[in-house]
């Protein structure tokens, strides 16, 4: 089921660059459920699902496995390790959060309380506590290019919402992977991109496009929220349904994949939203762009809180997700 599987998805470490134990799951999940599976040279996740009709085209959709985190870059000799970004992370929004290490280590990440008059907390003011009383101690237990990422922490709120790290975007990953295995008979060829890199500039996703060439590129990800007390834009609501993308930083979705997105909502009778978002972008952009241009789209769950360790969505807004992309590989395209 796809909570089932959203809730797996969320538990295993993968920060940008270091996702290869996402992609075992997800090879564990799809398990005879695809027609074919392979892992390319950036670690992207390929699989395809042949299409039924003799003049199926190949429809691309990416949905990245990488989550943010924090690199070490220096070891204190008080044995407090001193950090950098990997993707896009507020210092003001990991104060005092539960972070792991891929072996299990975990720590504390902890902002100076000396930050010189500093209105806002910078990278620099950041350090993480790993219990460690010296430089030699911490050496044992994590070196120079670690990274942390936040602890998982998988938290039902209320009847239908959910709260955990890493949402963006192994809640996609996880309706990709939904997709992959019920999708039966549909027209079209799809191939399933489990993309690497997206934190850090969409970097398997236009790789990925270029190998496989597709017809019509999809993106699934999260988008920003529009409905807590001063946050009105983007104009998103959790709960509402799903958001088709107008456009993002990275992308005007091309105007006829937008279109086929809406007939298969009504067709699958989901409500559906539309997203237009002034910053951010998706595996999209990349898609777009490949090659001589791929039509291209972006169906998208809204998320509170993004790059928090506490990322909110609607198991509702999934489940119509899911069932609006099982009537968009069956149109006629």
């Amino acid at each position: 089921m796809l909570r089932d599987t959203l809730q797996t998805l969320l538990s295993v470490y993968g920060p940008a660059g270091q996702e290869h134990a996402v992609a075992d799951k997800l090879r564990e999940l799809l398990s005879g459920h695809v027609d074919s599976m392979k892992t390319d040279a950036l670690g992207n996740l390929i699989v395809e699902k042949f299409g039924s009709d003799e003049n199926a085209r190949t429809i691309m959709i990416s949905a990245h496995m990488d989550h943010i985190g924090l690199v070490v870059t220096h070891i204190e000799k008080e044995g407090f390790l001193r950090v950098h970004a990997v993707g896009g992370i507020n210092p003001g929004s990991v104060w005092g959060r539960k972070m792991v290490f891929d072996d299990g280590t975990p720590g504390i990440c902890v902002i100076e309380p000396n930050t010189k008059g500093k209105t806002k907390p910078e990278m620099a003011d950041l350090f993480i506590d790993i219990g460690a009383s010296s430089r030699e101690e911490a050496e044992k237990m994590v070196a120079i290019g670690d990274v942390a990422v936040y602890a998982p922490d998988f938290t039902a709120l209320g009847r239908h919402k959910v709260a955990s790290p890493a949402m963006d975007d192994r809640c996609a990953c996880a309706l990709l992977a939904e997709l992959m295995m019920y999708a039966d008979g549909q027209k079209h060829n799809i191939v399933g991109v489990f993309s690497t890199q997206e934190e850090v500039g969409l970097r398997g996703a236009t790789v990925a496009a270029y190998t496989v060439q597709p017809d019509v590129g999809l993106a699934l990800d999260v988008t920003a929220w529009g409905d807590t007390p001063e946050t009105k834009l983007p104009a998103v609501k959790l709960g509402e349904g799903p958001a088709v993308k107008i456009m993002d930083r990275s992308m005007i979705a091309t105007p006829w994949v937008r279109d086929k997105l809406f007939e298969a909502a009504e067709a699958a009778g989901v409500s559906v939203q539309r997203e237009v978002l002034a910053f951010g972008g998706t595996d999209g952009g990349a898609i777009q762009k490949s090659r001589g241009g791929v039509p291209t789209g972006t169906l998208s769950i809204p998320c509170r809180y993004v790059h928090s360790a506490n990322e909110v969505i609607d198991m509702r807004d999934m489940e119509g997700a899911l069932k609006v992309l099982l009537q968009f590989v069956d149109l006629s395209l």
